[in-house]
C-alpha cells in the first residue's frame, strides 16, 4: 500500500483548491473596484453646479413692505 502518493495528491488538490479560491477572490475584488470607479464616474458627470446670473448683482437686494 502506498500511502505516501495518496498524500501528496490530496495535498496538491488541496493547493489547487486554495489557488482557485484566491483567484476567484481577486477577480471579485477587481469587479468590485472596477463597479465603484464607473459609480463614482457616474455620479461625477451628474454632479450639476447651480446656474448663475449673467448680472451678479440680480438678487442682491430684497425689497420688502411692511
Amino acid at each position: 500500500m502506498d500511502v505516501s502518493s495518496t498524500g501528496v495528491n490530496q495535498s496538491s488538490v488541496a493547493q489547487q483548491a486554495g489557488d482557485a479560491e484566491l483567484r476567484g477572490a481577486k477577480l471579485a475584488k477587481s469587479q468590485q473596484e472596477a463597479e465603484g470607479k464607473a459609480a463614482m464616474d457616474l455620479l461625477q458627470s451628474a454632479e450639476v453646479s447651480p446656474p448663475r446670473s449673467a448680472d451678479p448683482a440680480i438678487g442682491q437686494n430684497i425689497n420688502i413692505k411692511v
